[in-house]
């Protein structure tokens, strides 16, 4: 199956030529020509996600909005391919101390930050799995780290032995800490290993090494966006992909593609 990971910006008018009626039918179309089977959205507002849903029919979502837990404010949705996919159940946490209510905010964050996850059955095989999608806080340090122990604390409680995809923007390069509580098992709470595709990729990484372009051209060293998965799935391909129409990105963010494959 082919999973992405894509921070499609937020709905802003003050983005000029780039706000999202000038590239809405730019960002389905990379769902679409990427062939991708489950897109992590991030930043969405409510009415990017029903603009999606009527330009990509094939697909259903979900998700709620951080604000209120139910359509205010930004999204983490994920997109699902209904002729392959079954919802099983999926929910969405607050990166916070209180992560089960709404619009909650703790430690140094700036904004409210949140989780989306679903577990999926894929009809082509009869298997389960389940998907975390997030967006981490732009600003805060303490909160980033926070919610990468909180993040491992539910994949380890929710895992319940299905294969495990966590994807987002997490507004850290690998070097920071936030990165290092999910990709180094000392560093994070429970048993579970997770693998960036980045480096685990069966024929490597394919495209720029970055995911930032500011609207305006890829900015190196600034590779904030992942794909990770744990024993359960084998990543055979893994990319970042820079697509530009008429010079001019989908998104501020490029999105990751990655090819996977259940393990056994």
């Amino acid at each position: 199956m082919r999973v992405m990971s894509f921070n499609i910006r937020f709905d802003n008018p003050n983005d000029g030529p780039n706000a999202w009626p000038h590239r809405k039918d730019f960002v389905a179309s990379m769902f679409r020509f990427h062939q991708a089977d489950i897109v992590g959205t991030q930043e969405a507002l409510h009415n990017q996600l029903l603009d999606l849903k009527t330009m990509l029919p094939e697909y259903n979502w979900v998700g709620v909005g951080r604000d209120d837990g139910k359509e205010a404010g930004e999204f983490c949705a994920i997109y699902f391919k209904t002729d392959r996919f079954t919802l099983i159940e999926g929910d969405t946490f607050w990166l916070s101390e209180t992560p089960e209510e709404p619009g909650s905010m703790s430690w140094d964050t700036a904004i409210t930050r949140i989780v989306t996850w679903a577990r999926l059955h894929d009809k082509t095989n009869d298997r389960r799995f389940i998907i975390f999608n997030t967006h981490y806080d732009h600003r805060g340090v303490q909160a980033r780290e926070q919610s990468s122990v909180l993040l491992m604390n539910r994949v380890n409680e929710l895992a319940d032995g299905d294969p495990v995809i966590v994807m987002g923007d997490l507004n850290v390069t690998e070097e920071q800490m936030a990165y290092r509580i999910l990709a180094e098992p000392e560093l994070h709470p429970g048993e579970m290993v997770l693998f960036d595709g980045f480096y685990h990729s069966r024929y490597g990484h394919h495209g720029p090494d970055t995911t930032w372009n500011g609207f305006n051209q890829i900015v190196p060293n600034r590779r904030i966006d992942y794909i990770f998965v744990n024993q359960g799935f084998s990543v055979i391909q893994h990319g970042i992909l820079a697509d530009v129409r008429d010079g001019r990105f989908p998104s501020d963010h490029l999105p990751v593609l990655a090819e996977i494959r259940f393990s056994d």
